[in-house]
């Protein structure tokens, strides 16, 4: 049962609950008045979107990066500058590779012919800048310069009057003999010759044809389709067959002319033939003839 006593009033009764209190009378004197309970604090609206400045509170900063993280954050970006730096260069390295068809498509034994004159030219320079350094050290040796000097003088106007076929030469090589078919040869395949062989090291070159004359190879050399389906070289009408005798190394010397679409392919494709030999020594005898400038003067 309730323990409270009903009153009529709808109120309880104290006198149950307060002895102190008897038949409505007051509290006595130096009784404890019981205090009126306070109100429970009504729950807090929490504001998730963050503080409320205009209610005149002060907003929590943001902590600011340390030293520390601020360096760390500039090695990231520099590292990604270079990984990106990276991939560009990797992408136009690969995409200059496959722009090479010529390679992608070329057999076994055409690749190691190739690999062959890259070794060889390697070879070559390599001996010349040997002999570049010697020629430095004669020179800078004191009492042996003026006659290195004189040396090397002489040795570098022969070298220069081989290269511009005033004097003649000899030394290791091969022959081209260029037999046409029926259509005859036109000037641009023997071009072409000699042009592989001046890319493969050729220091010295003449051309024979069937009717007995020979014209020197030089720089400003020139070829064009002569009539009667012969070859006009430097003014001289040469008929067929053609003999082309090139002064160099000559393992890449034929390798270059037997490159696959090359000249042999040519000359083969048009019903001709190409017979090369490499006889050991071959010799170079005609010369060009010399003429003086008529514009061009030596640079002090």
């Amino acid at each position: 049962m309730d323990e409270h006593l009903d009153t009529g009033t709808g109120w309880p009764d104290r006198t149950a609950e307060d002895p102190a209190v008897v038949d409505g009378a007051p509290p006595a004197t130096g009784a404890a008045v019981p205090e009126p309970v306070a109100d429970e604090e009504p729950a807090r609206e929490w504001d998730v979107d963050g503080p409320d400045t205009a209610a005149g509170t002060e907003p929590i900063a943001a902590p600011q990066p340390t030293t520390r993280q601020r360096r760390l954050s500039t090695t990231g970006a520099l590292i990604g500058l270079l990984l990106v730096l990276f991939g560009f260069a990797f992408v136009v390295q690969l995409r200059s590779h496959a722009a090479d068809p010529g390679l992608t498509t070329a057999r076994p034994e055409d690749l190691v012919r190739i690999l062959s004159d890259l070794d060889a030219r390697k070879d070559r320079l390599s001996q010349e800048i040997s002999q570049l350094r010697t020629t430095q050290q004669q020179l800078a040796a004191g009492s042996q310069g003026r006659a290195a000097a004189l040396d090397a003088a002489a040795k570098r106007a022969r070298d220069l009057g081989i290269l511009a076929g005033t004097l003649p030469a000899q030394g290791p090589g091969i022959q081209v003999q260029f037999v046409p078919g029926s259509p005859g040869l036109k000037a641009a395949v023997i071009l072409d010759a000699v042009e592989e062989l001046r890319d493969a090291g050729a220091e010295a070159l003449q051309i024979d044809g069937g009717n007995g004359l020979s014209v020197r190879v030089v720089a400003s050399t020139w070829f064009v389709d002569g009539s009667a389906g012969g070859l006009e070289v430097d003014g001289q009408t040469l008929t067929a067959p053609y003999l082309l005798t090139a002064i160099g190394d000559p393992p890449t010397m034929q390798t270059a002319l037997n490159i696959p679409g090359g000249v042999v392919d040519t000359v083969h494709n048009a019903g001709g033939n190409v017979i090369v030999s490499q006889p050991g020594t071959v010799r170079v005898t005609t010369l060009h003839p010399t003429g003086t400038p008529r514009y061009a003067q030596p640079a002090s």
